[in-house]
């Protein structure tokens, strides 16, 4: 029971559903009971009529009213069905006629019922021209029962309307909603950087002012999420000029003649300012990752992306002895923006080569398959616990106990262009062993 109450306040479908059937139920049945007893009133009148029209028959052909002969006509397939015609007299029925009845004589004219011998007769009595008087009767029970038949197949359409009714209501009832569960698998497939109004043309107008209200939502949190990216870009960009005029004064103060203890402090400071200025390209390569009001893609190599990429990375990986190898398909081209698929791929080969120990390797796979291109590196450093995999890509994550110097936007920028390339990513152990080592996938639609 509250199963249903809970299903009945949930539910429009249901709701719908169950109220209609109501209303036919309502209706139906009524109308099923009226029909039952108008078909079977009018069945008794029909059978008064016969009962006349036998009357009428006797008296104009002139008729003898008597018992016919049971030998001559053989037994009856239905005796109680039989019409009796039995002239009213003063003494009783002659003896061995078993069919007649015990009638008083003075039985008044017309359609009446009468209980002879414990069974109830109509009867129909009518005064001949000579005096004599007729009785025409038949049983009440067979008159009943035939009368019965003709109610319930009178009624038989609507025992048998009123289901496919119901069944007709609940199937209307969930093809008019259709196009809501539609709209809400629509939404349910966007990624949280789409923004786009909800289409209102396929809706009911009923649910139009929803669909706007929706609409006039999804506008307000686009403006604020463009705001706040601005902001970012904004401030990225004002603080780009003082740390690079700070990072050409501790240049040329590098340049000049210290002494060891100003140089080792010097030192920190010129790393602290790199590191700053590594985070604000990251920062400003967030924002954009993010901007979903980009203008049209075009077609990218990925080849020219990926040694353009290895080119910049090469120093870096020379510097730790990192061995890198590339495996890459013939002519694999991307609708995307070029900036994006360059960052994409610059950020995974800098992790790599980040977090992969002196003397590793690092291997980077590009394949074209059946409807998408596939990219996929593969380093050997300690890995991801699958525990934190997902949290990598939330912003400024870093995974606890490492040692590498590092934003933590990398991954959170290569997920925010995979949603844009309506792709997928995934993050591996690369090796069963220890260290395991990680293995980024990423699908990418063509």
């Amino acid at each position: 029971m509250d199963g249903f109450q809970a299903r009945l306040s949930r539910s429009l479908q249901f709701r719908l559903s169950l109220w209609l059937s109501l209303v036919i139920l309502a209706m139906a049945v009524p109308a099923g009971v009226f029909s039952f007893y108008s078909a079977f009133h009018e069945a008794n009148d029909l059978q008064d009529d016969q009962l006349r029209q036998v009357a009428a028959l006797v008296l104009s052909r002139d008729l003898p009213p008597a018992t016919p002969d049971r030998h001559a006509i053989g037994k009856m397939k239905d005796e109680e069905s039989k019409v009796i015609v039995q002239v009213l007299a003063a003494a009783a029925p002659a003896k061995g006629d078993d069919d007649a009845l015990q009638l008083p004589a003075d039985l008044p004219d017309g359609i009446q019922t009468f209980k002879a011998s414990h069974v109830h007769w109509r009867l129909f009595v009518q005064t001949t021209p000579s005096g004599q008087r007729l009785a025409v009767g038949q049983q009440t029970a067979v008159r009943d029962e035939i009368a019965r038949d003709s109610g319930l197949r009178t009624m038989m359409p609507f025992m048998v309307l009123i289901p496919v009714l119901i069944a007709l209501v609940s199937f209307l009832v969930r093809r008019m909603l259709l196009p809501i569960a539609r709209l809400s698998q629509e939404v349910d497939r966007r990624d949280d950087q789409d923004m786009r109004p909800l289409a209102e043309q396929q809706v009911a107008d009923e649910i139009r002012p929803l669909i706007g209200s929706i609409n006039r939502l999804l506008r307000r949190v686009a403006d604020n999420m463009d705001a706040q990216r601005r902001f970012l870009a904004d401030a990225a960009h004002e603080l780009r000029s003082p740390l690079t005029a700070l990072s050409l004064q501790a240049e040329n103060l590098a340049a000049t003649d210290l002494s060891p203890a100003s140089k080792a402090r010097l030192l920190p400071l010129r790393q602290g300012l790199n590191r700053s200025k590594a985070l604000l390209e990251q920062l400003l390569t967030l924002a954009r990752s993010q901007n979903t009001g980009a203008p049209q893609l075009a077609q990218v190599s990925l080849q020219a992306v990926l040694r353009r990429v290895m080119e910049d990375s090469l120093p870096l990986a020379q510097a730790r002895q990192i061995d890198i190898g590339i495996e890459a398909d013939t002519e694999i081209m991307l609708a995307a923006h070029e900036v994006d698929i360059v960052a994409l791929v610059r950020n995974l080969i800098d992790n790599a080569i980040r977090y992969t120990p002196q003397g590793g390797n690092v291997e980077l796979r590009a394949r074209l398959q059946p409807g998408l291109v596939s990219i996929e590196v593969e380093d050997s450093g300690p890995g991801i616990a699958p525990a934190e995999r997902e949290r990598v890509f939330d912003p400024f994550y870093r995974v606890l106990g490492s040692d590498q110097d590092g934003s933590g936007l990398g991954l959170s920028i290569v997920k925010s262009i995979v949603v844009r390339l309506h792709g997928k990513i995934e993050l591996q152990h690369a090796r069963d062993a220890a260290p395991h080592g990680l293995k980024v996938i990423v699908e990418i639609p063509v």
